[in-house]
């Protein structure tokens, strides 16, 4: 098992991981230094501690958020298709609710993209 080293708040940590997942775990904790270089930005240097715990409570509410979306539009979808055709022939119901699901999802990354360009 290799060891690798991450830099998160500016201190190295050394963690081992399986054959080939070097580079996810560098990206893992690039993602966590930036939310972690965020809220010290916001609120300074309040502990390692402390500022780990915030950061994996953000990462954690995505996390959750997402599950919540997935779960909803797997409901939305799978509904769709116990409803059997409509009216254009067999699996409309399953095609429209996946077409409503990308749509929501446009949606939601156009709002995004919109807050970004703004900040």
């Amino acid at each position: 098992m290799p060891e690798i080293s991450l830099n998160i708040n500016d201190r190295n940590y050394q963690v081992t991981c399986d054959d080939g997942q070097e580079e996810h775990l560098r990206k893992l904790a690039e993602h966590l230094d930036e939310r972690i270089q965020g809220l010290v930005g916001a609120v300074g240097q309040v502990g390692e501690g402390r500022l780990l715990v915030m950061a994996s409570l953000m990462v954690a509410d995505e996390l959750f958020e997402a599950y919540k979306e997935n779960h909803a539009l797997k409901a939305t979808i799978s509904g769709a298709a116990k409803e059997g055709p409509g009216e254009g022939g067999a699996g409309e119901g399953a095609e429209g609710a996946a077409a409503a699901a990308l749509e929501a999802c446009a949606q939601r990354i156009e709002t995004i993209a919109a807050r970004l360009g703004e900040a």
